[in-house]
């Protein structure tokens, strides 16, 4: 029985693997597009075959085992360390309560209205930064701390390009530091909720606005990672695609390593999310920790969706297009032109070699069905944000397109908490939706303070009356029957 506490021996051999043309280059310095030929970069362990000296059965002994760690470093998403980044010593993990968010079963009233519908929300809303983008900053930082220890740096500028989460992570992170990390980050104009905003001017971090969408700010931070000595922070840093594998593996071994019957609901945004995802669960598969791959839709909104319009082709037919990005209350899909689709496509490919046709998928969904997808699920009893608001709009699609059936539990993934985009809500509470988001509220499913009496009366009553009389109101608004 492995020692629960005890850090890993293991150490990997990490490159850069180039999906353009297979360069490779070592890890001693940070980079994000293939020097090469410009193409997007997977991080590889060229030791992985070690692993397999154990048994897939001794590696979830191993796993289950670290469950109950109480060493900081292995409390969070380096549990697996041995299939993320295994070059790190124990003093360079950063661990801020990241990971290990829960998995929480629909209510039966839910899955009656679907059907009879096995599913399940994972509440990535529950890491520090309330949201999923923390596993990927976990790592990154991470590996930040080795190449500061290993090259003896003095100091290290990390940016990102953000539509809120990516944003609010990165700050957290930074302002945890021990000061060698300085962080700035670069937002759409007027496109990231209050409440997104609020986070990294909390957090300390210089944030700086930019005219336009995501893509535009994203073509900053590259200009900038390409030109000077910065640290980029967006999913093209293949080391925070590494730190989001973790859901994958946390998604296994709740299930007690059994994916039989399973399928995987991710919205796509930038792709960075369903590449680790997939990529995660390959590994495994390869490993023997688990014997069956779950299948994986991706969902995409249809006011940003490339990825979609490339998969609804015909093989054959197939041609990349970016798109021209409308509003969306799933903020973080609202992205034309994705990053780590060149990722998207090397694991769709791997991944269905191994699972056959049908085992990855891309579905569309509507803006009004994301809004009223994060509405259904939070009136029953989840904290759903609008990203998981589309995975249950994409669930709902793929049963009316008859890709799912209902005895396949559905892990929809919920990548951040619901207050994060609670003005979406209000906008549909409200009917305050500008006209290009295409969105016409239900007024049967708003939901509004009603006052119980006018303030003149309580400036008229005593205030025994007061009392009595808010209280007869309340009792004819609910029906309470007297004792």
């Amino acid at each position: 029985m492995p020692e629960m506490n005890a850090f890993p021996a293991y150490r990997g051999r990490m490159e850069y693997f180039c999906l353009g043309c297979g360069a490779r280059y070592g890890t001693e310095e940070l980079h994000y597009t293939c020097p090469n030929c410009g193409g997007v970069f997977l991080l590889r362990d060229a030791g992985f075959d070690t692993l397999r000296e154990r048994s897939g059965e001794e590696w979830r002994t191993v796993f289950d085992t670290r469950a109950g760690a109480k060493s900081d470093a292995l409390r969070g998403i380096f549990r697996f360390y041995e299939l993320m980044a295994p070059v790190m010593d124990e003093a360079d993990i950063v661990y801020l309560g990241e990971g290990n968010t829960p998995i929480i079963s629909s209510s039966n009233r839910l899955s009656a209205q679907l059907g009879g519908q096995r599913m399940a929300f994972k509440n990535d809303g529950q890491n520090p930064s309330a949201s999923f983008k923390d596993r990927g900053m976990a790592c990154a930082f991470s590996f930040l701390n080795h190449l500061i220890r290993t090259r003896n740096l003095d100091e290290i500028l990390a940016v990102c390009a953000s539509t809120g989460d990516t944003s609010a992570a990165a700050a957290l992170y930074a302002s945890y530091a021990d000061g060698r990390i300085k962080s700035a980050v670069i937002l759409p104009q007027g496109k990231v909720t209050p409440q997104q905003l609020a986070q990294p001017l909390g957090s300390g971090a210089v944030v700086l606005e930019v005219p336009g969408v995501f893509d535009d700010c994203m073509k900053v931070v590259e200009h900038l990672a390409d030109n000077y000595q910065v640290a980029l922070l967006n999913s093209k840093n293949a080391w925070r695609i590494l730190g989001q594998e973790s859901y994958a593996f946390e998604v296994a071994q709740w299930y007690d390593w059994d994916l039989a019957g399973k399928a995987i609901f991710v919205p796509i945004g930038n792709a960075g999310n369903i590449t680790a995802i997939m990529s995660g669960f390959l590994k495994m598969f390869e490993l023997g920790i688990i014997t069956a791959l779950p299948r994986v839709f991706g969902v995409q909104s249809h006011h940003a969706d490339p990825v979609y319009r490339y998969y609804a082709a015909q093989p054959q037919e197939r041609e990349w297009h970016p798109v021209t990005v409308e509003p969306s209350v799933a903020q973080a899909a609202m992205i034309g032109n994705p990053v780590s689709f060149p990722r998207v496509r090397h694991f769709a490919e791997r991944y269905e070699a191994i699972a056959g046709p049908g085992s990855f998928q891309v579905v569309q969904v509507t803006e009004q069905a994301i809004i009223e997808g994060m509405l259904l699920a939070n009136r029953h009893g989840h904290i759903s944000c609008t990203q998981g608001g589309e995975c249950l709009a994409g669930l709902i699609r793929a049963r009316e397109l008859r890709l799912i059936d209902a005895e396949e539990t559905a892990v929809l993934d919920a990548t951040a908490h619901m207050l994060k985009f609670i003005g979406f809500q209000d906008m549909y509470f409200e009917n305050t939706f500008p006209q290009s988001y295409g969105i016409t509220p239900d007024p049967a499913r708003s939901n509004r303070p009603e006052l119980v009496i006018e303030a003149a009366e309580k400036e008229r009553l005593a205030p025994a009356e007061y009392t009595v009389a808010c209280a007869q109101s309340v009792v004819e608004r609910l029906g309470l029957k007297a004792r």
